[in-house]
């Protein structure tokens, strides 16, 4: 039998323990340069400043930028290049991961929740909530007789009480989000399509000095093209730039191993070496033993 969730008197600032403030990463300038998707970001900007159904949905597949976008949304608001209707508005993004790890009562989540979005519409429109995957608030939380995490958004959505913007695939919004239809029409999908090799390697132009930085090497031009160029060619299941940027990630990665460690042939002949001198003394240990 589970026990019933008892909250605790004090639990500090919920939207610290529970959100990530992207407007906040941007002032500190930790969030990667985006570059092109403007189009995309000023229709978020349009829908969020409506006055009624002003909740983008981000719907695009995985690693084409969705997130990309709300980071760009989050540095214009930090530089002042928004409308006055969401000017000095703070973007958090809800960590869902978080509201769940060691929810071990029944209500421990949904109160998190509560206590997460009671913070936003108390603030008066201070805050807009980002929601990542918003597909799996669909029966979060639901096992053993707990509240669809969905159903708790839906009236401060229905009141304009909270400001939200979600990130999904085109194939989970249809299979959840389209089957509720109260959670569905509070949100307007903006689709985020893959973008072309050219705009790719442009991103990766626009991103590289972060990895310059991180590795402490120099990476040219050409390392760019070509990263755009295989991950096209031979990682099929994954979408640019994501899989561009991984690739460039990696082989700095591997670079920086080489220029820091000793080089792979000379490590394993060294390697060698010790196995030999292992065995050689294994050998002398067991012919010792014969002779006596």
């Amino acid at each position: 039998m589970q026990m019933n969730y008892q909250p605790p008197q004090d639990e500090g600032n919920p939207l610290e323990k529970y959100t990530i403030n992207f407007t906040e990463l941007a002032k500190k300038g930790k969030l990667d340069p985006v570059i092109g998707r403007d189009q995309e970001i000023r229709r978020v900007i349009q829908i969020l400043s409506r006055r009624t159904k002003n909740n983008p949905v981000l719907l695009g597949d995985p690693g084409v930028g969705k997130t990309a976008i709300i980071e760009g949304l989050s540095q214009r608001i930090i530089d002042g290049d928004v409308p006055d209707t969401i000017k000095n508005k703070e973007v958090l993004s809800l960590d869902l991961a978080g509201l769940l790890a060691g929810a071990a009562y029944r209500g421990e989540f949904e109160q998190r929740l509560k206590n997460v979005i009671k913070k936003i519409t108390d603030s008066e429109g201070k805050y807009i909530l980002f929601i990542d995957e918003l597909h799996t608030l669909v029966g979060a939380g639901s096992a053993q007789g707990a509240v669809d995490a969905s159903n708790m958004l839906k009236p401060a959505l229905a009141r304009g009480e909270l400001r939200s913007i979600g990130a999904t695939t085109t194939k989970e919004y249809r299979q959840y989000i389209e089957k509720d239809q109260a959670l569905e029409r509070r949100f307007q999908p903006v689709f985020i399509d893959e973008p072309s090799k050219e705009d790719s390697l442009a991103i990766l132009r626009g991103i590289k000095e972060k990895y310059e930085v991180h590795h402490g090497i120099k990476i040219n031009d050409d390392a760019l093209i070509a990263a755009v160029d295989l991950s096209t060619r031979y990682i099929s299941e994954r979408y640019l730039p994501d899989k561009a940027i991984d690739l460039i990630d990696e082989a700095a990665a591997s670079v920086k191993i080489e220029v820091e460690s000793m080089p792979t042939e000379l490590d394993e002949i060294k390697r060698r070496i010790m196995q030999l001198d292992i065995e050689l003394a294994a050998l002398k240990r067991e012919k010792g033993l014969e002779l006596r």
